[in-house]
């Protein structure tokens, strides 16, 4: 730990960071998990939309790379489409 006062401010806001980039991520993922549990395609069609807002917030905030949330959402979509099958 250093003992500069710039540097040990540059920490509390990098842990401050971490803990809400970590909170965004694991809710994004939670909430994914619970849209591959519906099995009914008009319950899947209400959540995706949403799902995949908190994706791209993810993206845009730099949490998970804009590729990754390309392909999850595609993913995702594709899940969804499926049901009805």
């Amino acid at each position: 730990m250093a003992n500069h006062a710039a540097t040990k401010k540059d920490v509390r806001q990098s842990t401050k960071r971490r803990e809400r980039n970590r909170y965004y991520g694991k809710t994004t993922r939670n909430a994914i998990r619970d849209l591959k549990v519906i099995d009914t395609k008009e319950g899947a069609s209400e959540k995706l939309p949403l799902i995949a807002s908190m994706i791209d917030k993810l993206a845009k905030r730099g949490i998970i790379h804009k590729n990754k949330a390309a392909n999850l959402k595609s993913k995702l979509t594709k899940n969804v489409n499926a049901l009805a099958k």
